[in-house]
């Protein structure tokens, strides 16, 4: 009863805000990165939201923290300083300078108007559209799993309310709704997640009762060690692989990178970064430790029957692991209040995968937008956010095969595509039009290739195309004609951009 109050509570302020971000939204700069004006609290949060998903809690950190233990905080530290104040420091100021500087409001716009090209504009899109749609359905997944073990609800009536929930705020209230909400989400998820870490250590013995924070951590690696048996412990080739792929994969995925963009001014950035940073500790650092906690609780991994390879096999269900833990130690009212921690972690989520998606078409692919920005343009982008929702929710009622695959790599694509590219194009004005295209074909060929026909695991696989890309580029850049001067000092410019400048750069990309 509780919870359903808590909720209740909850969606009518996520309603009322969505009310209020509409009345504010007036356009489609307003509507995609809320008019520049996102002070660095809100968007430290929202960055910081949109990084953790429930995936995170229910699915992998059970899976690393049985596998790895301890070694998964690892991950958490990599994280916060390399995937939370490494990309604010290095790239935001960067990020929101150039896109302000070539007026653009997504990825795909700034890689066209950053290399001239509108060849480089689609296929940024294309891939955003093939990936990232898939992937916010396994979020819908995830979280739908966790609704109907805590409320017995059906699986598909939970997908569907949080899509309507989705639908709302986000449709309505635009990128200012958005970072509203995750700021007071990424309040819900710091105290949610420290809620329930002190309580479940205290279900092992509490602090005191195991010899202080050593003996807890102690008692995790002993429990560990005999549940998983040196000879089957994963190897650092493995937890590098993880540590490089959820850190740097920052760097390279569209949703984060057009969050810089919407910052109100270079200043920020520091204090951002920083904010961001304490976050990432501690909502990976609770994650990954709550991991490890399952060999306190567990003595083996929940089993189920599945089909492999067209044989019936025994194999761990990592992502019923958690939710189990949470249903059985945890009391009513703090298992709704971390529900509700999960609930923000995935709406933060949506709303950032959806956004650039959208974006990316109804901005980028669909040519009537630059006629009518300033009549229909929002409205496009309200349309566009709901249909993509839409689809998102039914693929994942759908759970097709195929959709299930392209989730698996969606995330070392993505950030293979792109992150190599971005940091050059920031960074380098030697970087060429078909540097670009050689770095994001690369990435995308390379995870399509390791994912394929190699037995590198997923994370491993997925460094290898974010790393090739950062060899290509420079590579074909040397060999190939550059970008027009005018071009570059443009995106380059410090301050404001001249009028001499601006004239000089060619008003239609070259193809």
């Amino acid at each position: 009863m509780f919870a359903i109050v808590l909720f209740c509570v909850f969606l009518c302020l996520m309603f009322g805000i969505g009310l209020w971000g509409m009345k504010k939204t007036r356009s489609v700069d307003d509507y995609v990165l809320g008019g520049r004006g996102i002070g660095p609290w809100m968007s430290a949060l929202s960055f910081g939201t949109a990084y953790f998903s429930a995936v995170l809690f229910i699915g992998f950190a059970g899976k690393i923290g049985w596998g790895f233990g301890l070694s998964g905080l690892w991950i958490a530290v990599g994280n916060a300083v390399i995937g939370s104040l490494g990309a604010w420091l290095v790239l935001g100021a960067r990020a929101r300078r150039m896109s302000h500087n070539l007026n653009v409001m997504t990825v795909p716009s700034f890689l066209a108007e950053r290399f001239g090209s509108q060849g480089l504009r689609i296929l940024a899109a294309c891939v955003v559209f093939i990936f990232l749609i898939p992937y916010s359905a396994s979020v819908y997944k995830g979280l739908g799993e966790m609704f109907s073990l805590v409320f017995g609800l059906d699986y598909q009536y939970a997908v569907i309310g949080m899509a309507v929930v989705t639908a709302f705020y986000l449709v309505m209230g635009g990128y200012f709704a958005v970072s509203l909400i995750d700021f007071i989400l990424g309040i819900v998820m710091l105290v949610g997640s420290t809620l329930m870490i002190g309580l479940l250590v205290m279900k092992v013995g509490g602090m005191e009762g195991v010899g202080g924070l050593g003996g807890v951590l102690n008692a995790v690696q002993g429990a560990y060690e005999s549940h998983v048996p040196a000879g089957k412990q994963p190897g650092w080739l493995l937890l590098g692989g993880l540590v490089f792929m959820t850190s740097f994969g920052t760097w390279g995925l569209p949703q984060m990178s057009q969050k810089f963009f919407a910052v109100k001014d270079e200043g920020m950035f520091v204090k951002g970064g920083i904010a961001t940073c304490l976050f990432a500790g501690v909502i990976g650092g609770v994650a990954y430790f709550m991991g490890s906690l399952l060999h306190m609780f567990f003595a083996k991994p929940i089993m189920v029957m599945k089909v492999v390879e067209g044989v019936e096999k025994m194999v761990p269900k990592w992502d019923a692991m958690v939710p189990q833990l949470l249903h059985n130690e945890l009391p009513e009212w703090l298992l709704a209040v971390i529900l509700l921690l999960m609930f923000s972690a995935s709406m933060s989520t949506l709303a950032a995968l959806v956004m650039t998606s959208a974006s990316a078409v109804s901005v980028d692919v669909i040519g009537a937008m630059k006629k009518c920005e300033k009549k229909g343009g929002l409205g496009l982008m309200r349309i566009m956010s709901a249909v993509f929702v839409a689809v998102s929710c039914v693929i994942a009622l759908s759970e097709f095969t195929y959709i299930v695959n392209l989730i698996s790599y969606s995330w070392g694509a993505t950030a293979g595509a792109f992150m190599g590219v971005m940091i050059y194009a920031f960074f380098w004005k030697g970087t060429t039009k078909l540097g670009a295209y050689a770095g994001m074909l690369s990435g995308l060929l390379v995870a399509g290739y390791v994912f394929k026909f190699t037995s590198l695991r997923l994370p491993v696989g997925a460094s290898v195309a974010m790393i090739v890309p950062l060899l290509v580029v420079p590579v074909v850049s040397l060999m190939t004609p550059g970008v027009e001067k005018a071009r570059v000092m443009r995106a380059f410019a410090s301050g404001k951009v001249s009028e001499e400048v601006k004239d000089e750069v060619v008003e239609e990309a070259a193809v």
